[in-house]
């Protein structure tokens, strides 16, 4: 056997497993070993394998092309759909020490990062897909070596999905065009139907699929319905430490909040389409580089911004589906602290959805029907809400988490089935046109005008029900309406809807949830850092000047986690922060002397 050449003694042997990664992984990114599915994903890469990853936000999906970046030969090619998401990756990437860029149109330094693809000096190259798709673009990209094309947010490509875009859809004459080359798609959120629709459109093999779970133990979900919005949000804003993101369904509704609840206590700012550019820009990067602002935005923001740091998510009105739900909660907690989901609904909610469905072209109906359905499955739950929705995407959960409103705080259910047939009955008998103050006032027999003029005090219904039932009557109407047996008509009034018929004639029941208690004391859970700790704060401080002095969101120079290991262990020389968890070499010998300043201190 002839003895290893010089050049073959210099180039270190290319890996071909996750294990050969571990001391690039430590030196790298700080980290001493794989999480969730990240070593399976990194095998299949590594071996040449077209893969499409499945795995929650927060599971470290970016290292599993990160980490190739670095270790092979050639750059890997990243397609993600919005420009603040690239830059946001590119920032932390680069602190890290991985040579990387983007191509977007917010760049001013294009023909630079030309060159320094075609000079092989690029590990990362980020692009929208809308210049992924142009011819011009892939013939650039044969003018130097491939060694992956990653998708993010791969559910985009899929029709079937929350969030389809064209343009992804387009893609796949780029993946024929260097087939050689494997392709990594991502994802946080695809159903069933959705995941076998992304393999097919990218020319994956159905043995490429790694599934990783769903399940966000670290998030507690809550949901209950409104009662006083702003005073509500006030109330979980106090409870909760950190940053913040709360949705509101409309710009007019963003704007009204942030002003109610902009008091002064904390910073508060809004996010939505319809603001100047300028101010949106402002407002994002205040929120991004914040450690505890709350931003009153519409769905779209958070998609773009990889901040780890959130501490809450909320919902001020229903999402439009479990996959936008899952994942717009998943932009809380993705440093693996916990954090809290907090969903806000009323039945109006379910009103305007439904009327929005005939809207629709014939052929999205259906399919929208369904996931609104599944909607209300969830809000109106009594069982766990982590066990709805991880069964939801096709996973056999434990029937409680302990980490759920249901679960730490079991409702008070009701058997509401003969309460239901009386209301609905009423609905039916004053002509499916009053509203819900009408109906109390028939059902209940109350003696006024309104009700005497128009003969309903000589109904069947009149008088039907005693005051403990008229206590039922407004989470009933929100379980009806979410069930899809009341509607709202275009005056305003209740009509029956096509669920009504079978609880009518008592072959479904009905149950009603009497909404929990309000917590209005802080989350023990949510305050993860030690706010009595000192060194902790010295070190948050440190932090804090280290970012603004590169020009850096805080949470880019190391999570809280490593803050919180480091007023722990108090290393005191470079060899011991070392073993700090997150402190790779390029962040050790930019940022470590300044904080042995710090602890050295105490």
């Amino acid at each position: 056997m002839a003895p290893p050449s010089p050049s073959d003694l210099l180039t270190p042997p290319r890996p071909t497993c996750a294990t050969d990664l571990l001391p690039l992984l430590k030196s790298t990114f700080g980290y001493d070993a794989f999480r969730g599915a990240q070593a399976q994903v990194l095998d299949r890469v590594l071996a040449g394998h077209s893969t499409l990853a499945v795995m929650p936000t927060g599971a470290g999906k970016s290292l599993t092309y990160q980490l190739p970046a670095v270790a092979l030969h050639g750059t890997v090619l990243i397609i993600s759909p919005l420009i603040a998401l690239m830059h946001d990756q590119l920032r932390s990437a680069e602190a890290a020490g991985i040579r990387a860029a983007t191509l977007t149109s917010a760049d001013s330094n294009t023909a630079e990062t030309i060159e320094r693809f075609r000079a092989g000096a690029l590990d990362l190259l980020y692009v929208a897909p809308e210049r992924a798709t142009q011819s011009g673009f892939q013939a650039m990209l044969e003018q130097a070596t491939l060694a992956l094309i990653a998708i993010d947010e791969a559910h985009c490509v899929s029709e079937w999905g929350h969030d389809f875009r064209p343009d992804y859809r387009l893609l796949r004459p780029l993946l024929e065009r260097f087939g050689h080359v494997p392709r990594l798609a991502l994802t946080a959120t695809a159903d069933a139907h959705t995941r076998d629709d992304i393999l097919v459109q990218l020319g994956m093999p159905q043995d490429g699929l790694i599934l990783s779970g769903f399940d966000r133990p670290n998030i507690r979900y809550h949901i209950e319905p409104r009662s006083g919005l702003p005073q509500q949000l006030s109330a979980l804003m106090a409870a909760e430490r950190g940053p913040g993101i709360i949705y509101a369904p409309t710009r007019a509704k963003v704007e009204d909040l942030a002003a109610k609840l902009d008091t002064g206590a904390r910073p508060v700012r809004g996010y939505h389409a319809g603001m100047p550019a300028d101010v949106r820009a402002a407002n994002q990067a205040a929120f991004v580089a914040s450690e505890n602002m709350v931003m009153v935005a519409t769905i779209a923001f958070g998609m773009g911004i990889d901040k780890p740091d959130v501490r809450f998510v909320a919902h001020a009105a229903l999402p439009k589906s479990i996959e936008g739900y899952y994942q717009e909660t998943g932009r809380a907690g993705r440093d693996g602290d916990p954090a809290v989901a907090h969903l806000f609904w009323s039945d109006g909610d379910f009103a305007t959805a439904r009327m929005r469905l005939s809207e629709l072209p014939e052929a999205r109906q259906a399919a929208d029907r369904t996931r609104l359905d599944t909607m209300a499955g969830l809000v109106e739950s009594a069982e766990c809400r982590r066990a709805v929705l991880l069964r939801y995407f096709g996973e056999h959960p434990p029937e409680k988490c302990g980490n759920c409103d249901n679960c730490l705080t079991p409702p008070d259910t009701k058997d509401a089935s003969v309460l239901a047939q009386k209301y609905l009955s009423a609905v039916y008998r004053t002509g499916q046109s009053y509203g819900q103050g009408h109906l109390l006032d028939v059902l209940t027999g109350k003696d006024s005008e309104r009700v005497r003029s128009r003969g309903h005090d000589k109904l069947s219904v009149f008088g039907l029900i005693g005051a403990e039932e008229a206590r039922l009557l407004k989470p009933l109407v929100r379980t009806l309406t979410a069930r899809d047996a009341l509607r709202t008509n275009e005056h305003g009034g209740l009509m029956l809807g096509p669920a009504a018929r079978a609880m009518m004639k008592g072959e479904t029941t009905v149950a009603v949830v009497a909404p929990p208690k309000r917590r209005t004391t802080r989350s023990d859970r949510a305050a993860a850092n030690p706010s009595d700790n000192p060194l902790f704060e010295a070190l948050r401080s440190a932090r804090r000047d280290l970012a603004m002095e590169a020009g850096v969101p805080p949470y880019v120079i190391c999570h809280d986690s490593t803050l919180r290991e480091m007023a722990s262990a108090m290393p005191m020389t470079l060899a011991a922060m070392s073993g700090i968890t997150g402190m790779g070499a390029k962040k050790l010998s930019a940022y470590g002397d300044a904080f042995l300043q710090v602890i050295r201190r105490f």
